[in-house]
């Protein structure tokens, strides 16, 4: 590879790499826009419904105030104290670690009630009663203020507990609240094991769908006989609302929440604010939790997925390419939900997979486009030796590009210039490139303008054929109107030659038809689109014959076989080329009507032995073009056979045929 097209690689595995990591770059940063949170968050749901270890080993017990409940003690909304006074009676005499009461006791009841309520607390294990925040909306602003437990209650013992949640925009509870003055926090306090350690980041860890934690109706607590003797000895008991009733959930009442369990549809999906509040106090006691991993982190990981795209995609074939970004693509989800499932660590695997499909495709894309391009250029090279059709031709059906060939009938050109070594002796190197490039820019054009094929230049000279790579009936008469094209191109630069004061030089063409085998020749690692066999040796001979003729076209009679009327030849000689054993007839493009009769005469009258007739028809030619060299060879020949004792012998022969052992 060159040093240009190595470097040309570079730049381009430089640019894949750059595209690769913006549109990575890009595609993560949208992930951080709400509509990306949104579509992480649902990956969070569906890992937590994957993850959830569906049972609950934390000592907790939920007793809901149900619609059972509301049956069962034939009571209305609020209780009344006293009942709940009732259940901490229960709960204490059966040695509970802890209540919370996942209701607001902001305001009084009757005196009788509260104080009730306030004796049970000063008698009962730890309780905490929910406190929570509460925006009032005014003309200028939104101010929250803070709704505390009843002073009564808080001084009997109790403390007061924030349950306040913060759903996110799909209403899915899913961060746990901070701070040490939640109740979670203040409930396990009182009843953690010594030695178990605080919940850990700040995402929920839910156990499973609704129901998984321990929970029994209200009344099953308050009513004697309906859960044995110390149920509750050790256990925290979280007490709360769990009932949905359509007059509630008009009225704005019902404390609910969506969970993650919606998007995997497994059993009841909306929890209750208690239940809520139960799963973070499960946290709190097990040390439970997910941790989210800095963005960092994520960043870290689309860099390199984008840098592995890029650069080793580059050195693939661009299938196995594609199967990379698809393996990538599913590594990365993989390795976020290996570390949320054994770790409970949370890498946001959405931006990640994005990225590496973003990156396969903005790679992919200027890997195509710097294919296309490289594929436009050779194309471009390809155009100045062969036609634009045939381009098209070789660019749809790519399979002729092999090595081996077939058998054509094709018409070969061989062009040389004459004068050309004594030109460039007084040329400089820069003035021979020049003028050569000046040739062949007038030249090629023409024959590709005439449906040829230009196979290679050779130092000066051109061959090129018709006939292939596309199949052309009259490739022959192309071939010879292209000829005469290019002689009349060849006076107007020699004009310029001369003008220059430089030596002229004139352009010599040998043309034949006849079969060749044409198609991709060489070696596995170089191979040219060429034609090979008698017939190219044979028009380079007929080339190189015009030097006897001093014609500038000379033509074989397989060609001018397959002329039509309107271009006009000359019968020449008839000649024997060195390496064939048979003689060819050769014909130049002539438009003097005289010419060409007398030349035909005298070859039809010197091929039947008529020699005065003959010679009578090259004199006359003479009249007319006195110094023609190859009525004054056919003279000179006619004359030794006269002279030679037996005119049947080799005489006679050189009379028919000019040997021409020089070319």
């Amino acid at each position: 590879m060159s040093a240009t097209a190595s470097s040309e690689r570079r730049r381009e595995r430089l640019g894949r790499l750059v595209a690769a990591v913006l549109a990575a770059l890009a595609v993560w940063l949208a992930s951080l826009a709400p509509a990306g949170r949104l579509a992480e968050a649902q990956a969070f749901d569906l890992f937590t419904t994957l993850a959830a270890p569906r049972a609950a080993s934390a000592p907790i017990v939920l007793l809901a105030i149900d619609e059972p409940s509301f049956q069962e003690l034939r009571q209305q909304w609020p209780f009344p104290r006293s009942l709940h006074a009732r259940l901490l009676q229960r709960l204490q005499a059966d040695g509970a670690a802890a209540v919370g009461f996942d209701v607001v006791f902001a305001e009084p009841s009757s005196a009788a009630q509260d104080e009730a309520f306030a004796n049970a607390i000063a008698a009962a294990p730890p309780v905490v009663l929910a406190s929570s925040r509460e925006m009032l909306h005014s003309a200028n602003a939104a101010i929250w203020t803070e709704v505390q437990p009843l002073a009564q209650l808080l001084a009997a013992g109790a403390v007061s507990g924030d349950v306040s949640v913060q759903p996110d925009a799909d209403y899915v509870v899913r961060r746990r609240p901070p701070g040490a003055a939640t109740m979670a926090a203040r409930l396990a306090r009182h009843g953690r094991p010594e030695g178990i350690g605080a919940p850990r980041g700040e995402l929920i860890e839910y156990l499973g769908p609704r129901g998984t934690i321990d929970t029994r109706s209200y009344y099953q607590a308050v009513l004697p006989g309906l859960l044995p003797p110390g149920f509750f000895r050790g256990k925290i008991v979280l007490v709360g609302r769990t009932s949905r009733s359509a007059a509630e959930l008009r009225q704005g009442g019902a404390d609910m929440f969506n969970s993650p369990f919606l998007l995997g549809g497994q059993g009841d999906s909306v929890f209750p604010g208690v239940e809520i509040q139960a799963t973070l106090l499960a946290n709190h006691l097990a040390g439970g939790g997910v941790q989210a991993l800095s963005p960092a982190w994520s960043l870290a990981m689309v860099l390199a997925l984008a840098a592995i795209v890029a650069l080793a995609g580059a050195a693939l074939h661009p299938a196995a390419g594609a199967a990379l970004v698809a393996l990538l693509a599913t590594l990365a989800p993989l390795l976020s939900w290996s570390l949320f499932a054994l770790q409970r660590w949370w890498l946001p695997p959405v931006g990640p997979l994005a990225a590496v499909l973003a990156a396969g495709a903005a790679a992919g894309l200027l890997r195509f486009l710097a294919e296309r391009r490289r594929a436009l250029r050779v194309r471009g090279l390809f155009s100045q030796y062969v036609p634009p059709q045939v381009v098209a031709q070789l660019v749809e059906q790519p399979q002729l590009v092999h090595l081996g060939g077939e058998a054509r009938e094709i018409t070969v050109m061989f062009t040389d210039l004459a004068g050309f070594t004594g030109l460039s002796e007084q040329l400089s190197a820069e003035q021979t490139v020049e003028v050569l490039s000046a040739h062949f820019s007038a030249m090629t054009p023409i024959i590709h303008r005439h449906g040829g094929t230009v196979d290679k230049y050779i130092g000066d000279a051109i061959m090129a054929f018709w006939g292939a790579p596309l199949p052309d009936a009259d490739h022959a008469e192309h071939a010879v109107r292209a000829a005469l094209e290019m002689q009349e191109a060849m006076a107007a630069l020699a004009a310029e030659l001369r003008r220059r004061r430089l030596p002229a030089i004139t352009m010599r063409i040998g043309l034949h038809t006849g079969p060749a085998v044409v198609g991709n020749v060489g070696s596995d690692l170089r191979f040219a689109y060429t034609a090979v066999g008698d017939t190219v040796n044979l028009a380079a001979r007929l080339e190189g014959a015009n030097k006897a003729f001093d014609t500038g076209i000379l033509l074989s009679a397989a060609t001018a076989a397959h002329l039509p009327p309107d271009l006009p030849l000359r019968v020449l000689d008839t000649v024997l080329v060195k390496g064939r054993s048979e003689p060819v007839r050769v014909f130049t493009p002539c438009g003097d009507e005289r010419v060409r009769e007398h030349s035909a005469a005298a070859l039809a009258a010197l091929d039947a032995r008529r020699w005065d007739d003959g010679e009578a028809q090259l004199r006359a030619l003479l009249l007319r073009r006195p110094d023609d060299p190859a009525a004054l060879r056919l003279l000179q020949r006619v004359a030794g056979a006269r002279a030679a004792p037996d005119r049947s012998g080799a005489a006679e022969v050189l009379v028919l045929v000019l040997v021409l052992d020089k070319l």
